[in-house]
């Protein structure tokens, strides 16, 4: 006899509904806020006491757990992990699990870059590199970056955003070589990036000054091409070091704040490799270590 087999469905179902029974038989009545009783056979809470608390129907809940074929809502599993008590990383595995989209949290605080990305940043000695905010503004920097691009500590709010240094920087202009084919996928990707954020107070405002201040950038952005870039090559025009070339590569960071580690690496052509140590050499030694 061969033993039944289970579809990729059936099984995410069965992680889902042994997930959520783990949760529960771990909260203690008293942190659900139920007083415990005398008698309780079940270790944590009872399934028709979380049913309770999100708002559910009994039955349902069971039959989710027992991973039958239900299929919660954004909401419904929103209320779960609020009745369950779930921390962050636990929320984002029952949506994954749920085969459901985790509502977007849009940060109230200012963006910060830690320590430890901090510490990667600074040791890419020989690979420009940067971090940029959900909004694409530049938050971090290493010394080889402002070597080849210009010191962003020079420059103050909306002027440190890339797409705002790229459409009305006139030295970031001319240092790329296609500056209208890189300005299009820009303008692309900072569009298919951004749709999170539709209606965003600081998104809206960006976009307005945009408008305002770039001709092309009013031509463009109407059109509303997107476009998802990663990596590619880059062509720049050092005014000190002549053309120089770089594989770059976009690196998310795992912390759900949606800030991304961009690496540029020096290639072979043009002698970019032995030109940007040359001008690591004559930044003010201040910089160096920045």
């Amino acid at each position: 006899m061969t033993s039944p087999t289970h579809s990729p469905e059936d099984s995410r179902r069965r992680e889902l509904g042994a997930f959520l029974r783990s949760r529960r038989e771990r909260l203690s009545p008293q942190a659900a806020g139920i007083a415990a009783g005398a008698r309780r056979r079940t270790p944590g809470l009872r399934r028709e006491e979380v049913a309770m608390i999100a708002g559910v129907g009994t039955t349902w809940y069971t039959w989710l757990e027992q991973g039958r074929d239900v299929r919660p809502s954004v909401e419904v599993l929103t209320a779960l992990c609020e009745a369950l008590r779930l921390d962050a990383a636990e929320k984002r595995h029952l949506f994954i699990l749920a085969g459901r989209q985790q509502p977007e949290r849009r940060a109230a605080t200012p963006e910060k870059v830690d320590g430890p990305l901090l510490h990667m940043l600074q040791s890419l000695v020989m690979q420009p590199a940067y971090v940029v905010g959900r909004r694409w503004d530049v938050l971090a920097w290493n010394p080889a970056a402002a070597a080849v691009f210009g010191d962003y500590g020079l420059l103050e709010g909306d002027a440190r955003n890339i797409v705002h240094m790229v459409f009305t920087n006139p030295h970031h202009r001319r240092l790329l070589l296609d500056w209208e084919g890189l300005a299009r996928a820009v303008i692309a990707s900072f569009r298919a990036e951004s749709a999170k954020y539709v209606g965003d107070p600081d998104f809206e405002r960006l976009i307005a000054l945009m408008t305002r201040s770039s001709p092309e950038f009013r031509a463009w952005w109407p059109r509303r091409d997107v476009v998802r870039n990663l990596s590619g090559v880059k062509h720049i025009r050092h005014p000190s070091a002549g053309s120089m070339s770089f594989e770059h590569m976009s690196f998310s960071i795992d912390d759900g704040s949606d800030m991304r580690l961009i690496v540029y690496t020096p290639l072979a052509e043009q002698n970019s490799i032995a030109k940007l140590e040359k001008l690591l050499e004559t930044l003010p030694a201040e910089r160096r270590t920045a």
